[in-house]
């Protein structure tokens, strides 16, 4: 089993680690702070470095073929000469896309809260964030910028904790999506809470408070069936313009 550092704090930008295996798809740890792409959320890249200097390039971080465990990938013909299991790290994101990936997904948590409807589909990457909606009704594009620019200057702090899984059983109204289940396995579910916006099992990274999601807005709304309605946020900082490159 992986130690899952990013679990209990989405801040930690690096950690002291040990290399338990090794080979052309990548390198799994004892511990990271890389979060492994799911429920939506792109994975972490980064590098990790030897005590010698010597650095592997991570490019993307998923799960193990084994359950419970991390894979951090590497490009495909990186030399691994040198690099063995048992051989101590220091592991360290690349933090700007952690950053983008923790405003974009609480900003989805505020969207989520603006419209109160099943989420049917999600993704969460660097460069923009978007859910899809179970529901028929249209949506206001101007309507949800302002909500969410509400939301954000209202700076409500975001909290997590954790629920039995029975607990979550008893509460099926706490999950919002139909597409991606809260990860179970371990007898308990972690909460994201944004204090009176929004309550909901999530495995992903978070900022601490709305104020942090920043310059986020609605940049395109989609009918993308007769049941779904798309939503694309993006980045509305200056000189960083939103990207458009979405599929």
């Amino acid at each position: 089993m992986t130690e899952e550092l990013f679990r209990e704090d989405a801040t930690l930008l690096g950690c002291e680690a040990t290399i338990t295996t090794i080979g052309e798809a990548g390198v799994e740890l004892d511990r990271t702070v890389f979060y492994p792409q799911g429920g939506g959320q792109a994975g972490d890249a980064g590098r990790l470095r030897r005590a010698d200097g010597a650095e592997l390039a991570i490019v993307d971080t998923v799960k193990g073929p084994v359950a419970g465990r991390i894979l951090h990938r590497v490009a495909a013909g990186t030399d691994l000469a040198g690099w063995a299991a048992g051989q101590a790290v220091t592991a360290t994101l690349d933090a700007a896309r952690r950053q983008a990936h923790r405003r974009f997904h609480t900003a989805t948590h505020l969207l989520c809260a603006l419209v109160p409807h099943p989420v049917d589909g999600c993704s969460i990457t660097a460069g923009y964030a978007r859910l899809d909606f179970h529901m028929t009704e249209p949506l206001d594009k101007e309507a949800l910028n302002a909500g969410i620019a509400r939301l954000v200057a209202e700076a409500h702090p975001v909290r997590q904790r954790w629920i039995g899984e029975a607990e979550l059983d008893a509460n099926p109204a706490l999950v919002r999506s139909m597409s991606v289940q809260p990860p179970r396995g371990h007898g308990r579910v972690r909460l994201i809470d944004i204090e009176g916006v929004d309550l909901q099992p999530c495995g992903g990274t978070h900022v601490g408070n709305t104020a942090e999601i920043g310059a986020v807005i609605v940049t395109r709304i989609e009918k993308k069936s007769v049941m779904t309605r798309r939503v694309v946020l993006g980045f509305a900082e200056p000189g960083r313009p939103p990207a458009q490159s979405l599929r």
